[in-house]
């Protein structure tokens, strides 16, 4: 094999941190496929049965013998989620008297296909018993490995804002929308999100949080049951009410991976964060 000119390797380098950056990160295949390969013929499992003979003389011809489908769905699970899934989790989430039931509730549901390509469920971390709580969108490949919600880069971040307002991780709860990672960090489908959703509420009407912060829009959208964008949304309070009634105070923001790739708008999530440290002194009666 010829050696790779050094202006195609740079080339190469970068589609691969492209892809890297994409979330593409894992193969299909525990081993590689050569595409380009002459594909050996492949004899069928069985012949099909001669035509008898009265088919054959009179010009009909034999029906045609089904192929058998090449895949499988995973016994147990569902291959196409649709609305009886969504029902479904609606029903065993509202059987949940507890976080710790929700959590063994949510690994035994097998209703949502993201669960089939992802490493681990995702459910929460965090003081479940602290005043504020955090919801973002979907686990990334970090989460995913860790099965622990924002420990990447994006993690760090809000970490680092956290500590700005004289908090962490035990006096905040952090989750996510959707508990499992969608394959090479893809947006969840409608379907997905729906399925998902009767979790999530649940956890945060268990949880009760003073104040609920909505990371990125697809959080603040599903929370707040809207369709405006979030840099409209943003630094507006709105309230999430719970299937009991219940309305939580809630700051829709800017998701943390967002402001990872635009740095000028941290001056945004900066004042957003402000405004909930100011909710969490009032609410806790404290004037200053």
């Amino acid at each position: 094999m010829p050696p790779i000119a050094p202006d195609m390797r740079a080339r190469l380098r970068d589609l691969l941190e492209f892809y890297a950056s994409a979330g593409v990160d894992e193969a299909l295949l525990e081993q590689p496929v050569d595409r380009f390969a002459a594909r050996p013929e492949t004899k069928p499992a069985r012949s099909a049965p001669a035509a008898p003979p009265a088919a054959a003389n009179s010009g009909i011809a034999a029906p045609r013998q089904e192929e058998a489908p090449r895949f499988a769905a995973p016994q147990g699970s569902a291959a196409i989620p649709d609305e009886a899934q969504a029902n479904r989790a609606r029903e065993l989430a509202a059987a949940a008297t507890s976080l710790d039931e929700l959590r063994e509730i949510l690994a035994g549901f097998d209703g949502c296909n993201l669960k089939l390509t992802a490493k681990n469920m995702v459910f929460s971390d965090g003081n479940p018993a602290g005043p504020l709580m955090l919801v973002g969108e979907a686990p990334g490949r970090d989460e995913d490995l860790e099965g622990l919600p924002f420990v990447g880069r994006s993690g760090q971040l809000l970490d680092r804002i956290l500590a700005a307002i004289g908090l962490d991780r035990t006096a905040a709860y952090i989750a996510n929308v959707v508990p499992w990672r969608p394959p090479g960090n893809r947006t969840p489908t409608p379907l997905e999100t729906e399925i998902c959703r009767p979790f999530i509420e649940r956890q945060i009407e268990l949880a009760s949080p003073r104040v609920l912060v909505a990371l990125g829009g697809p959080s603040a959208k599903l929370l707040l049951n809207t369709t405006d964008g979030i840099l409209r949304l943003r630094g507006n309070w709105r309230m999430h009410v719970t299937r009991s009634g219940k309305s939580i105070p809630t700051m829709p923001t800017l998701h943390p991976a967002y402001l990872l790739r635009n740095p000028a708008h941290k001056k945004l999530a900066w004042r957003d964060f402000l405004e909930v440290r100011a909710r969490l002194k009032t609410l806790a009666g404290d004037p200053h």
